[in-house]
């Protein structure tokens, strides 16, 4: 971590209470005349705050450092989980949040470049590992330390293009490009192991050749340990399943497939921001 992340994060507070305030403006968005993906972008924000508060080595000061870690939200339908989380480091304004999805707003339902800090355009599912790749290559060509890393949901598991970029990268020891799988279980349609089962997920990956941990994916200060090791063996490029749960903080949508997306009505907005003062202690 460095000293500028330090301070920033002093200065915003702990993971915890950080995470907490990005959750809030998810649920924000999702009462807005769009709706959003509330599930998914609920599932990992406390990914995308360890990420951003302790890991990447980013400055909202300075989007286009040559020298920044990359970020690829390869699940890109949870682009205002990631809107949220940029907001809260200072790349764009909090106030900005309220026009998520309107029309004209740059805060569409995948992440554009036109906001700063997106790297690249994602959400057509199975494209943001490759991508990594490439991002990794090129540090490597570059003689440069960045790392890569890629936020992937574990239903775009079943993409081909996923294991095909897999198997790249661990045959060019792109030991500098790191995945994260928000494995919680569901997609759009159900569970995923009713779907096309993945499990066991971290052998699998495994036999590709990467090194893999598991976690806890609602623990921002462990998930910042692990994330921030990496890479855990040399050589070898790094995944790590954090194990979520789909609306999590919200027990009347938590771990159902119906908050995928969501358009709460005001009735349902007070709700969850009720469970969300009651289960993180927010003002």
């Amino acid at each position: 971590m460095t000293g500028t992340q330090l301070l920033e994060r002093d200065a915003l507070g702990t993971l915890e209470a950080i995470a907490a305030r990005i959750r809030r403006h998810v649920v924000d968005m999702c009462a807005g005349p769009e709706g959003g993906h509330l599930g998914g972008g609920l599932s990992c924000t406390d990914v995308l705050t360890a990420l951003y508060f302790s890991v990447l080595d980013v400055d909202p000061r300075r989007p286009d450092d040559p020298h920044r870690d990359r970020f690829l939200l390869s699940k890109g339908h949870a682009a205002l989980a990631l809107y949220a989380t940029l907001a809260e480091r200072g790349f764009l304004p909090v106030e900005e949040l309220t026009e998520f999805g309107r029309p004209g707003s740059r805060l569409m339902g995948h992440p554009v470049r036109a906001v700063p800090g997106v790297e690249l355009p994602t959400g057509s599912l199975g494209h943001g590992l490759a991508l990594g790749c490439g991002f990794a290559l090129a540090a490597r060509h570059a003689d440069s330390p960045a790392r890569s890393f890629v936020l992937l949901g574990d239903g775009e598991l079943q993409e081909g293009s996923v294991w095909e970029a897999a198997i790249a990268a661990a045959t060019l020891r792109l030991d500098r490009l790191v995945a994260v799988v928000d494995s919680n279980g569901l997609q759009l349609t159900g569970a995923t192991m009713d779907i096309a089962p993945m499990e066991p997920l971290a052998e699998r990956w495994r036999s590709f050749g990467w090194s893999v941990r598991e976690v806890d994916g609602h623990d921002p200060a462990l998930l910042a340990e692990h994330l921030d090791a990496a890479p855990w063996e040399p050589g070898k490029p790094s995944v790590l399943l954090a194990r979520t749960v789909k609306g999590h903080g919200l027990p009347f949508l938590a771990g159902r497939p119906a908050s995928h997306y969501v358009t709460l009505s005001p009735r349902n907005h007070s709700r969850a921001l009720n469970a969300l003062r009651a289960t993180e202690g927010m003002g």
